[in-house]
């Protein structure tokens, strides 16, 4: 099963965007991830509830870190704020991916960041655009395969708490006072009398005749 993933981006990054997506394209040609951003929305189709519903469905949300994405109140006030709600729930898996050099830490610093280090993409810390970006789909598919992992894990037949339950009502059942046969020669009477001495924890009789 591919994992889904979601971006979170300002427009103004859309080229890295763009860049990124090149990049872990081979990961989609595997069959491991499905991606998802607000450029796949149809026309006419309202687009925030749109961005809500594939947000709420994502396994993984990338958040594409720059002074664009921090300066956007919806990316930070709307999109980032639901995301962080997703993972702390342990609902998703949020990745913040530095693209430029901004304060994040003191929002996003328990979340480790890619590219390794939170080096960002754009930084003379790389030999090249593609270097940092190659980096960043190496940690994104390491995620990937452990989401996997998890999720085969998680599908294994175990037996339910039901069947638990209802084995265990069995057993208990087996045990239970089992109604006695009285002798043919007891009458109706006498069966009643017995039955109102025993009281309802002994076995109670039944009249055969």
């Amino acid at each position: 099963m591919s994992v889904t993933i979601f971006f979170c981006y300002a427009h103004e990054d859309e080229a890295l965007l763009n860049k990124l997506k090149a990049h872990i394209r081979p990961l989609q040609r595997q069959g491991l991830i499905d991606v998802w951003y607000d450029r796949d929305i149809n026309a006419g189709t309202e687009w925030e509830q749109e961005i809500k519903k594939h947000l709420n469905a994502a396994n993984i949300i990338l958040l594409l870190v720059s002074p664009n994405f921090m300066y956007s109140d919806y990316c930070y006030g709307v999109e980032m704020k639901r995301a962080l709600e997703w993972h702390q729930r342990g609902e998703a898996r949020v990745i913040p991916i530095i693209l430029r050099h901004v304060y994040w830490q003191g929002i996003l610093g328990t979340l480790q960041a890619l590219p390794t280090d939170a080096k960002p993409v754009m930084s003379s810390l790389w030999y090249s655009v593609d270097e940092a970006l190659f980096d960043v789909t190496e940690g994104l598919r390491k995620v990937v395969v452990q989401h996997g992992t998890k999720s085969l894990l998680s599908s294994q037949v175990l037996p339910s708490q039901a069947s638990k339950r209802e084995s265990a009502a069995g057993s208990h059942s087996t045990l239970s006072p089992q109604p006695v046969k009285p002798p043919s020669s007891l009458k109706p009477e006498a069966v009643s009398l017995l039955n109102t001495l025993t009281g309802p924890y002994r076995p109670r009789l039944e009249c055969g005749l």
